[in-house]
């Protein structure tokens, strides 16, 4: 399993959090830089042709996000924390087993 380091004291709004997350995945510069866009590069994950993230997975792989001093996050960018839970269950209902798990720290 994959392990990817994000601290989230670097977000403080939308742009910001699409910022730190097409930056540490390598989303392609067509990112939309909305949820449906991070939603889709997520789900392409584990197909490293697609170009949508240079963070690439093996078939049956998974990836653990570890987001560091989460309380604050949940506290200063709430709406942004919810997205983040609620579209990574929905990323993760697209494959048989999890993709996608978050570890809170």
């Amino acid at each position: 399993m994959k392990e990817i380091q994000i601290d989230t004291s670097k977000i403080h709004d939308w742009p910001s959090f699409h910022k730190i997350f097409k930056d540490v995945f390598g989303f392609p510069d067509y990112y939309g830089a909305n949820m449906d866009a991070w939603i889709d590069c997520m789900s392409y994950l584990n197909a490293p042709l697609s170009g949508m993230s240079k963070i690439t997975l093996e078939p049956g792989e998974s990836l653990t996000i570890k987001l560091f001093r989460t309380a604050d996050f949940m506290k200063r960018c709430p709406e942004q924390f919810m997205s983040l839970v609620e579209c990574s269950a929905f990323v993760n209902q697209r494959f048989p087993k999890p993709l996608l798990y978050i570890l809170f720290v």
